[in-house]
C-alpha cells in the first residue's frame, strides 16, 4: 500500500534549530556550478525537489543508490542569492529544495519521483509537520520536458488512485535559478545527527521508515 513516511511529533521546527549566523553562499554557488559542469561530462542527470525542510530531503536522497550528490538550496523566488534568514522570513518566494545529481543507469527519474512522493505529505499546503511556511511547499522543479511529463503523469496517477483523502498540492514548475544554501546546511544530518533535536526526533525516524520501504534502493553500507 502506498503510504507516506511521516515523522513523529516534534516540538521544534527546522528554522528554530539552525542556531547559525547568516553566511553568504556565493562561494558555495561557485563550487556547485563547477561541479555541475563536471557532472554533465559524466552523463549524470539532475533533479530538484522541495518536500519540506531540506535537511530531511537531503538525508533521504543521500542514501539512494545511483545518487552521486545532493545539494540543499533555494529556488522559485524573486530575491537574488537569498540567505536562510530571508527565506525563513517568508518574503522571498523561495522554496527549500534539494538538487540531486544522479546516474540514470542506476536510478531513474521515475524512481526518484516515487521516493519523493512517499517520503513527505504532498497534500499539506506550505507545510510539513511542524515546519510551516511557503518555503516548505511540496514542489518538483523540472529540468527538461521529459521530467515535466513524467512528474505530471505520476501526479495524475496518484490523484486518480485516491491515495490520500485530501488533494495533492505539489507544485510542478520549471527550474529557474538554483541558489545553494549556506555551507552549514550542506550534509546537515550526517554532521549533526547526534547534536540536534530536530535530527533526532524528525529526520532519524523518517530515515528508519525510508530504509524499510526502500531497502532495495539503498546504497551499500561501507
Amino acid at each position: 500500500m502506498f503510504a507516506t513516511l511521516l515523522a513523529g511529533i516534534v516540538m521544534a521546527s527546522c528554522a528554530q534549530q539552525s542556531g547559525k549566523p547568516a553566511i553568504q553562499n556565493k562561494d558555495v554557488a561557485k563550487n556547485v556550478n563547477q561541479s555541475n559542469q563536471n557532472d554533465k561530462n559524466k552523463n549524470m542527470e539532475v533533479a530538484t525537489f522541495g518536500a519540506g525542510c531540506f535537511w530531511c530531503v537531503e538525508a533521504v536522497f543521500q542514501r539512494v543508490e545511483g545518487v552521486e550528490k545532493v545539494v540543499s538550496g533555494y529556488t522559485g523566488g524573486h530575491v537574488v542569492n537569498p540567505t536562510y534568514e530571508q527565506v525563513c522570513d517568508k518574503t522571498t518566494g523561495h522554496a527549500e529544495v534539494t538538487q540531486i545529481t544522479f546516474d540514470p543507469a542506476k536510478v531513474s527519474f521515475a524512481e526518484l519521483l516515487e521516493i519523493f512522493w512517499k517520503t513527505h505529505d504532498p497534500t499539506t499546503l506550505n507545510r510539513q509537520g511542524n515546519d510551516e511556511g511557503p518555503q516548505y511547499r511540496s514542489a518538483i522543479y523540472y529540468h527538461s520536458e521529459q521530467q515535466k511529463t513524467a512528474a505530471e503523469k505520476y501526479k495524475q496517477e496518484l490523484t486518480a488512485a485516491q491515495i490520500w483523502s485530501n488533494p495533492i498540492v505539489t507544485e510542478i514548475a520549471p527550474l529557474t535559478t538554483f541558489y545553494p544554501a549556506e555551507a552549514y546546511h550542506q550534509d546537515y544530518y550526517n554532521q549533526n545527527a547526534s547534536k540536534n533535536s530536530y535530527c533526532s526526533f524528525v529526520i532519524t525516524p523518517k530515515l528508519d521508515k525510508f530504509r524499510k520501504v526502500f531497502k532495495d534502493k539503498l546504497k551499500a553500507q561501507k
